[in-house]
């Protein structure tokens, strides 16, 4: 890869799969046990929010039992050497990026150490369970969900990362499924804007057409092995 200068990572489930987190859909579709409808989506939230809380309450905790892999590593080692524009976009929820210490880098689907109130808008750091109703510390309405997008609702900084897509000399998917829009689209977005293209998965993807290259493996060694090369 030649005269590469801005790069675009989107990172999604298969990158965090290796430091025990479990990826998006299970056997039969179901998310850790769970239908998607049940547990991520606004009619879910207001159908049963006992459990949805409870859904994001477990997997907020399971971060205390895992760690950032050599993946995650790797793109903070790049994202603190790399001279020109980076962002990384991650899909996950979990914050692996964040302690593996990559500083460029937008959550679009939101964060599971995040509380939302849905009555103001205000965001609030937060570590532990989170009942329904609790009450928002700006506003006071029992209105604090978790600062996930669901199923239906907009992802967060796409004005962001569309203009950092029509920048890019190089855009990198990690780990998805390129099933999951808008972010199965960032690929085609990125080569209409005339961006080398890409992808480093456990398999191909639903995507993978759209990428001048492929390359197969495990995330923990193909991403270190790319960085390498990158950074010389």
């Amino acid at each position: 890869m030649s005269d590469i200068a801005n790069i675009v990572i989107l990172t999604g489930a298969g990158i965090s799969a290796e430091s025990g987190i479990a990826t998006f859909r299970g056997p039969g579709g179901l998310w850790e046990g769970h239908r998607v409808e049940d547990v991520c989506t606004p009619q879910a939230l207001a159908r049963d929010p006992e459990l949805v809380h409870r859904f994001y309450d477990a997997r907020r905790a399971k971060l205390a039992e895992v760690s950032p892999n050599p993946a995650h590593a790797a793109i903070a080692r790049l994202d603190s050497a790399w001279p020109g524009e980076l962002l990384v976009v991650t899909q996950n929820v979990d914050d692996l990026h964040d302690r593996a210490g990559t500083r460029r880098l937008l959550h679009m689907h939101g964060e599971l150490k995040s509380a939302l109130c849905a009555a103001c808008g205000h965001r609030e750091a937060w570590e532990d369970s989170l009942p329904p109703r609790a009450a928002c510390p700006a506003c006071g309405a029992p209105a604090l969900r978790p600062d996930i997008v669901f199923f239906g609702e907009m992802p967060y900084h796409m004005e962001a990362i569309e203009r950092a897509l029509s920048r890019a000399d190089l855009f990198v998917s990690i780990g998805t499924s390129g099933a999951v829009y808008p972010a199965a689209g960032f690929v085609q977005t990125a080569r209409y804007h005339g961006a080398e293209t890409l992808e480093l998965n456990l398999d191909r993807s639903e995507g993978s057409g759209w990428f001048g290259e492929s390359r197969l493996g495990p995330a923990g060694v193909l991403v270190p092995q790319w960085v390498d090369s990158l950074l010389g």
